[in-house]
């Protein structure tokens, strides 16, 4: 059995990690050009299709059969072909709908605004609608399909409860993008993004710095994965099973990121960890070097740290966009808010805190290489690594204890 993605941007995508997990058939990925559809289905041979961005909505004429339900939506995701006959199904709205609900969102009586109008935001609608939502309101950038514009839903739209976001932007290669401000938006009780790369979008960090619960569309890609794999192949795929596959797949996706001050042993640790978790160990003052062609330290003393800085920036940018890595980082980088945020997209920040008494000057570390310098340098930083930090490990007698530690969370927390 051959089963494909097909899109227009595939590149990034998790679906083959998923569907081979299911372990029932291969699984492949087919990017198309935007007006590739036609032929690829009147010239390639497969058992089953996932469509993805643009064609949704274009893929419904060439279909033999379309499922009442993904009929009614007007969006198809997932093609099965038996007996020479192609029929569409949407298992995007079960994905978004069981994501939905393992948050905790209760969309009863509630008013959700929808970004977007593709054939994701058909999904969201339908999804919210027999949820029992009050009001829906789409919306786009022209105000087409029945849609407010952004302008129009931070005017009239303030009172809302819920937003989904079903469009691209934020996704991965441009992860500092986000549809929308939410400052206008006083009343939400939850976002959903249905993007996975990143793990979290700007929308989403967004919201959870406001004290919004939000949630990634990690987990809505496995369950419309596993809903597809039933039709593919005619077995259901057991909760349990979706469960693992979610908690494996965050795991080898989320990078651990340690932060703290210098000589706090976070790149002994962090090789130590990248052995235990089976993670890509990466030092991003090492990096930098690479890339200055010369040692930290020696930037710093010839050049200052202005320089420096900015090449860290850099470094963490490239960096924040990779997944499955253990990160150990400079100890200035969580000076830069946007490298924090960067980072916390693909990335769980692990504060590595010693104490004062445990750390020494250094003439590898120009800006604590006097004790004087180290002891500013920890007053000064130390509110800073706590506020940023997502967990803490202290109290640790040794980098293998320290690793034990960080390695418990990263188990834990799945």
């Amino acid at each position: 059995m051959n089963c494909y993605l097909i899109g227009t941007d595939v590149s990034h995508s998790r679906s083959p990690a998923i569907h081979a997990a299911f372990g029932r058939y291969a699984y492949g990925l087919r990017q198309l050009a935007p007006d590739g559809l036609a032929s690829f289905l009147e010239t390639e041979d497969f058992d089953g299709l996932n469509v993805t961005l643009p064609f949704k909505r274009e893929i419904l004429p060439y279909l033999d059969a379309v499922d009442p339900h993904a009929a009614a939506i007007g969006a198809v995701n997932t093609v099965v072909c038996r007996g020479g006959k192609c029929i569409g199904y949407n298992t995007d709205y079960l994905g978004l709908r069981g994501l939905l609900e393992r948050a905790g969102f209760e969309l009863r009586g509630r008013k959700v605004l929808i970004l977007g109008t593709g054939g994701t935001s058909r999904t969201a609608a339908a999804v919210a609608e027999d949820c029992g939502a009050a009001a829906i309101i789409r919306v786009s950038r022209t105000g087409r399909e029945g849609a407010v514009t952004y302008a129009q839903a931070a005017a009239s739209c303030r009172d809302f409860d819920y937003l989904i976001n079903t469009t691209p932007v934020g996704k991965t290669p441009e992860p500092d993008a986000c549809p929308i401000s939410l400052a206008p938006f006083s009343r939400l009780q939850g976002v959903a993004d249905v993007l996975y790369n990143p793990l979290r979008t700007r929308l989403v960090l967004e919201a959870q710095a406001r004290g919004i619960p939000a949630v990634g569309g990690l987990e809505m890609l496995v369950r419309q994965a596993a809903a597809s794999c039933a039709l593919f192949t005619g077995l259901p795929v057991a909760e349990q099973t979706v469960r693992a596959v979610c908690q494996r797949l965050g795991r080898e996706l989320e990078n651990l990121v340690l932060i703290g001050m210098p000589g706090s042993g976070k790149t002994t640790i962090g090789r130590l960890l990248a052995q235990k978790t089976g993670l890509r160990f990466v030092d991003s003052d090492e990096e930098a070097a690479s890339v200055a062609g010369k040692p930290i330290p020696e930037l710093i003393r010839e050049a200052g740290e202005a320089p420096f800085r900015a090449l860290e920036a850099a470094v963490l940018s490239e960096l924040s966009r990779r997944s499955g890595l253990v990160i150990a980082t400079g100890g200035g980088a969580v000076l830069d808010a946007d490298n924090v945020r960067r980072l916390r997209q693909n990335g769980r920040l692990i504060f590595l805190d010693r104490p004062l008494s445990d750390l020494a000057p250094d003439d590898a570390h120009p800006l604590s290489d006097t004790q004087a310098k180290l002891t500013a340098l920890y007053a000064a930083r130390h509110p800073i690594y706590a506020a940023c930090a997502d967990r803490t490990v202290s109290g640790f007698p040794d980098p293998q204890a320290a690793a034990e530690a960080v390695y418990a969370l990263w188990k834990e927390d799945k």
